[in-house]
């Protein structure tokens, strides 16, 4: 299993220190080297490595990392993809707060990405886009953007609240319908700050 630029630059950095004082980091160590903001975003990069067969992980102990034989480890993303921000979660049913946290990328095809635009990843949670088989857990690939046409999916945030709707502008008001029938469309008649986000080109999924 591969693992990203991200992901290898922390193996390398709990190898290096293990290599230097014959133990392990804490996660204090590790979120205060690179600087995170959380120390979800090391419990995070700590499954991924534990996941793709990297490092051994003891929870109980404090400084409970363990290195797995190195030949487990493939650096970087595949040749024929593009590492782009994972932003977070985002709705596709209540609109909910997008969590930026831009230490964290994904590999993307290059398919998908055209030239050197802005591009960004949200998880989707909700049902309300099932019409058009996005479903809880997609990762949405986006193109950043501040203009939509009628009838291209969007990500939008309403009063700092991103969702994950169709983009509908008719005489003066903007309507984000939902691709699930049993939901009525957002009407953003200027009340609430609104801006699109981005435009959704393309979608990731996972069968595991």
């Amino acid at each position: 299993m591969g693992i990203t630029k991200k992901q290898k630059e922390i193996y390398d950095y709990i190898k290096s220190y293990i290599d230097t004082h014959s133990c392990a980091p804490t996660q204090k160590e590790i979120k205060e080297h690179f600087s995170f903001k959380s120390f979800g975003s090391v419990q995070r990069y700590i499954k991924y490595l534990t996941d793709a067969g990297c490092l051994g992980s003891d929870w109980n102990a404090r400084r409970g990392l363990t290195l797995v034989e190195e030949q487990a480890l493939m650096a970087a993303p595949a040749p024929h993809s593009r590492e782009i921000p994972l932003l977070g979660k985002v709705a596709a049913g209540i609109p909910i707060e997008a969590l930026e946290d831009p230490e964290e990328t994904i590999p993307v095809p290059l398919h998908m990405l055209s030239g050197d635009s802005r591009y960004f990843a949200l998880k989707v949670e909700g049902d309300s886009m099932i019409d058009e088989g996005i479903f809880q857990d997609d990762i949405v690939v986006c193109k950043g953007q501040e203009t939509a046409h009628t009838g291209q999916t969007v990500v939008a945030v309403i009063d700092g609240e991103a969702t994950v709707k169709n983009f509908y502008k008719k005489k003066g008001i903007i309507e984000l319908h939902p691709a699930n029938s049993t939901m009525q469309p957002i009407i953003v008649d200027g009340s609430l700050p609104f801006k699109i986000a981005g435009v959704l080109v393309g979608l990731i999924r996972s069968y595991v």
